[in-house]
């Protein structure tokens, strides 16, 4: 094998189609566009889901959907996630060391869910009814 005789492999490469040089290629005259009309015209094509002037379909349908740009910046904290915590003061600093949120959210809020048996302080968080009763009634507190 020599640099000089290495081939793309065999039907890799395609020859361009040369248009526009006489009827015996099969591409001469209208050059495989047919006959007339818009098709057929240089630079005459029309934007993706044109519909000839009617109402495009994405605009017929309903918008639907919100996406807020707080929501990146809260999160939810269950109680059962603050009862695998060995601490006994759990603030928005705690959770973000201990991985439970992302570094940059702002706003916590613990929620009912699971159960909470050890006594823990709860400090600058936002708390559901429900988890703040389950928190009192294990003995701890709410701030």
């Amino acid at each position: 094998m020599h640099l000089n005789t290495i081939k793309p492999a065999a039907g890799s490469k395609k020859a361009a189609k040369r248009v526009g040089r006489g009827i015996g290629s099969g591409y001469g005259k209208t050059c495989g566009r047919g006959h007339k009309g818009q098709k057929s015209r240089s630079g005459g094509w029309h934007k993706v889901g044109f519909e000839g002037g009617q109402m495009p379909l994405q605009k017929r349908l309903p918008k639907f959907g919100f996406a807020s740009r707080m929501a990146k910046y809260s999160d939810e904290v269950c109680l059962y996630h603050l009862e695998t915590l060995k601490e006994e003061t759990v603030d928005l600093a705690t959770l973000i060391k201990k991985g439970m949120v992302k570094r940059f959210v702002t706003k916590v809020k613990v929620i009912n869910t699971g159960n909470i048996t050890k006594s823990i302080k709860v400090v600058g968080l936002n708390v559901t009814a429900g988890a703040k009763a389950s928190i009192e009634k294990a003995g701890g507190t709410v701030e």
